[in-house]
């Protein structure tokens, strides 16, 4: 089975991926900045990384192998990683090739508009039905992947 990989900073479903890497028995590994450092994580594998823009995305980019699964809810970081692994947004969709082009010029468009002073309302919050999709979701993938075989390699 392949690893899980996590950008945490911001993820709000990491108790979800908690939860479905112990039924599944998959190593997860969250990448954060150290302005996320905290205590009592002992049974968890974090990697802290300086706090430059991109720092966990490359070190998400360095620590993925091919057949991972990335959680992300940065669009760039999805684009680089979908060669090798399948990405998951927080709220359990799967980044397909086809969509990325349309996702990065959406987010090219948002940011300058931010430029602008133009400000949005930003996603939405996360609700606790979005937290069910999201698990529901990586657990059929991850069921999936084990009716198939993949733990097997």
């Amino acid at each position: 089975m392949p690893k899980i990989i996590v950008d945490a900073d911001a993820c709000p479903v990491k108790e979800e991926i908690k939860s479905l890497a112990q039924m599944f028995h998959l190593e997860v590994i969250y990448v954060a900045s150290y302005n996320h450092f905290g205590k009592n994580r002992v049974d968890e594998h974090w990697i802290y990384v300086d706090t430059e823009k991109e720092a966990a995305d490359l070190r998400i980019v360095n620590v993925s192998e091919k057949g991972d699964i990335v959680i992300t809810q940065d669009i760039g970081l999805a684009s680089m990683l979908l060669s090798k692994c399948t990405v998951f947004s927080n709220r359990g969709e799967i980044y397909q090739d086809e969509m990325m082009t349309l996702l990065l010029e959406q987010r090219e468009s948002r940011a300058k508009a931010r430029r602008r002073g133009e400000y949005g309302k930003g996603p939405k919050a996360m609700t606790e039905k979005d937290r069910q999709i999201f698990k529901q979701n990586l657990e059929q993938f991850l069921t999936k992947l084990k009716f198939l075989g993949v733990d097997d390699q």
